[in-house]
């Protein structure tokens, strides 16, 4: 029996992400709220999507709140965070700091979804955001266009298929998940080309 005190965690190895994951999302919630794209902080090609994603009547299934608040937070960390003041750039030192404690070759960033919430979606939106970024600023560090999808297995990998561009039943396309407008068409045939 563990004596009252005497237990196999102390002080130093209790961790409680809760605090600041509040912290984030009360500071994602100020910024969505935020009606003028101009005062977004992110670049044309971000506020466009994110106004896509937000008000856009697509013909089937549109994203769900949870989706659009997943891509919303990496959006945020990512583009807002660095240019928002001392409090938003804490928390991306706790991210740094965190993952130089656990893996300091590789910058991780986790989303938390629930079953059936439509992870994959999530990821077709952050790649589509990526990859229009990236193509419209090349020098960029901030964007890519080259991706990673890890899976346990098979199956997984085969119902990913939809991430891919040139798909029957890409993602991009079947969801509507980049605009379709004339300006548009030439940053999809760039999701094609990844």
């Amino acid at each position: 029996m563990f004596k009252l005190g005497k237990g196999l965690s102390t002080e130093e190895q209790q961790y409680d992400p809760t605090s600041i994951i509040n912290a984030i999302r009360y500071q994602v919630d100020q910024w969505r709220s935020r009606p003028n794209p101009a005062d977004w902080q992110v670049t044309p090609e971000t506020a466009r999507l994110l106004q896509h994603w937000r008000h856009h009547r697509f013909s089937q299934i549109r994203p769900f709140f949870c989706q659009i608040e997943a891509v919303e937070t990496i959006i945020w960390l990512s583009e807002v965070a660095p240019k928002s003041g001392k409090s938003a750039k804490s928390f991306l030192e706790h991210l740094v700091n965190a993952n130089n404690d656990a893996n300091p070759e590789l910058m991780r960033v986790a989303l938390k979804l629930a079953t059936g919430a439509g992870k994959t979606t999530v990821m077709a939106m952050l790649i589509a955001w990526q990859t229009i970024n990236a193509v419209r600023r090349p020098t960029s560090s901030n964007f890519t266009r080259g991706f990673l999808v890890v899976t346990p297995g098979l199956t997984i990998r085969d119902r990913l298929r939809v991430l891919l561009p040139n798909d029957p039943d890409s993602y991009y396309q079947s969801r509507e998940l980049v605009p379709g407008d004339r300006g548009w068409k030439r940053l999809q045939m760039c999701l094609m080309l990844w």
